[in-house]
């Protein structure tokens, strides 16, 4: 068992520092996600310098914003700068993103989650031969692959990317998906693989675990269900991964966020979907949830996530009493 931990904005506190202090409390790896605002591969290439053992993820880097080309640079640089210790996370974001931000297309996202990592194994394959490939999204030809075979997740919701994660990938990074729902949700992964005549307990399972502790159990509880509203509310794929087990829940709290009313979003968050989709509690509760997660579940590298409403007390706790020497 491998416990992670995501490395979000923790307030002023820098980064690479939160880095160095959970490979201090024995966490295995650190991910690192990228949204808008600071580059997830600088950071990662900081914290690289900055820690000696600890495994390091991206979770998730898009792909639509980067070209095959430049993630197989870039997972190589990463790979060579932590001396093997990256893992490339990949997602397909979201829509509000990709166009928005980016101004990308948000077109075919299934298709083009496979065809990236499709390419990206070829150009990263090490064998030295001019990579051709003709997709029906991307394309390449004529330069020689990289010597840098990294593992590649990827954080597919819905079925048709879960086989994407089946077909072509050493881990699959859930979001969302209630825990209670890991194993039925895995089964189009493990199809996919066996189509491929791949091992399906080769693909490790690699979920978000959004976590809240604070001496103050209400506090705890109360900043994962305003989490879990925010992402109901704001992403109709979220809301799909959670209406697996709550669909008339997760109808109402995306209701709720259509209107505009954050408070009823959140209050229609129900205890039971707290204990299915995070961890949240005093420490000795917190601990023991995530114990029992572990031990009921498939879940081969949980990475805990510390929610964004979370205060910085709130952070802090979380990281502590959640740390691999503490369980």
């Amino acid at each position: 068992m491998e416990i992670g931990l995501m490395i979000t904005s923790f307030g002023d506190v820098d980064q690479a520092d939160v880095a160095a202090r959970a490979e201090e409390r024995e966490y295995d790896a650190v991910w690192v996600g990228e949204l808008w605002g600071a580059s997830g591969v600088v950071q990662l290439t900081e914290m690289a310098c900055r820690t000696e053992e600890i495994e390091l993820g991206s979770a998730i880097l898009n792909v639509y914003s980067r070209t095959p080309a430049v993630l197989a640079m870039t997972a190589a640089s990463l790979s060579r700068a932590s001396n093997g210790r990256f893992t490339l996370g990949l997602g397909t974001s979201t829509p509000k993103a990709v166009e928005d931000l980016h101004g990308r297309s948000f077109d075919r996202p299934v298709r083009r989650a496979h065809e990236t990592i499709e390419l990206l194994r070829r150009f990263t394959a090490g064998d030295g031969d001019p990579v051709s490939y003709e997709g029906e999204l991307l394309s390449a030809a004529d330069f020689p692959s990289l010597d840098a075979p990294v593992p590649i997740y990827h954080a597919g919701l819905g079925p048709a990317n879960r086989r994407v994660v089946g077909r072509l990938c050493d881990g699959w990074i859930p979001h969302n998906i209630p825990f209670s729902h890991l194993d039925e949700a895995f089964e189009a992964v493990a199809d996919a693989a066996r189509e491929r005549d791949r091992n399906p307990d080769e693909i490790t399972i690699a979920p978000y675990v959004p976590s809240a502790v604070s001496e103050d159990s209400r506090e705890a509880r109360d900043t994962l269900r305003q989490h879990i509203a925010y992402y109901v509310g704001s992403g109709d794929g979220y809301r799909r991964a959670v209406s697996m087990t709550f669909p008339d829940q997760a109808e109402r709290i995306a209701e709720a966020w259509r209107r505009g009313d954050t408070g009823e979003a959140t209050a229609a968050v129900t205890d039971e979907m707290l204990a299915d989709l995070g961890v949240a509690g005093t420490p000795e509760q917190a601990r023991g949830q995530l114990r029992t997660l572990l031990a009921e579940t498939g879940i081969d590298r949980p990475i805990i996530v510390v929610p964004e409403p979370a205060s910085s007390s709130v952070a802090e706790t979380t990281i502590d009493e959640l740390a691999p020497a503490r369980l």
